[in-house]
């Protein structure tokens, strides 16, 4: 009697999405693979305590912690939480209501950035330096983050311009942009204590 091994189809999009996310744009063969294969995926993750996230819309997929019903006993978290600091927290915010605006202008379906347009917005909500290399030095960082963690993409050949991720919708969506104007609130009053 043989053993069949591993079936390809399924394990390499399995495999993408256990390193993070999966852009429809990057590999067409893997996201079509994820997409024939959904129901299995969705099968193998919930054994594990997670939950697939596809929006064929957007383009991405992505896996997440799934939340534990209070009958349950629970399982150990398998996904990294990650505590954001001030300046990118504020970063993803300012990108994902430009990302909004940009939607509801109807125009390219792609954002694209410069460091330059980039540190525009977060200026505001910066102190106030005199030193604008360091300003650009702090959004640069910040924006490195942002690129770490999938949100920006930068373009190929072009030093300082990003394409703002769509993902960036599932991170922080519509309820928590709502409030996006008492969180300004809490930022300015972090800003004022320093």
């Amino acid at each position: 009697m043989t053993e069949a091994g591993p079936d390809p189809r399924l394990s390499q999009p399995l495999i993408a999405l256990f390193r993070g996310v999966v852009y429809a744009d990057q590999n067409y063969e893997n996201w079509q693979n994820l997409l024939e294969r959904q129901a299995a995926i969705t099968d193998f993750v919930t054994t594990l305590g997670l939950e697939l996230t596809v929006d064929e819309a957007e383009g991405y997929a992505f896996l997440r912690q799934r939340p534990s019903e209070p009958d349950e006993t629970g399982l150990p978290r398998l996904m990294a939480r990650r505590q954001l600091s001030y300046p990118v927290s504020l970063l993803l915010a300012l990108l994902r209501k430009k990302l909004a605006e940009h939607d509801a202008g109807g125009g390219e379906v792609r954002l694209i950035l410069s460091r330059e347009e980039i540190a525009d917005l977060v200026r505001l909500f910066l102190p106030d330096s005199a030193n604008e290399a360091k300003l650009i030095d702090r959004v640069g960082m910040d924006i490195k983050k942002a690129v770490e963690m999938g949100f920006l993409r930068k373009l190929r050949g072009q030093d300082s311009q990003y394409e703002v991720r769509r993902i960036l919708k599932a991170y922080v969506d519509a309820q928590w942009l709502s409030e996006f104007d008492s969180r300004l609130g809490e930022y300015a009053d972090h800003l004022a204590r320093g």
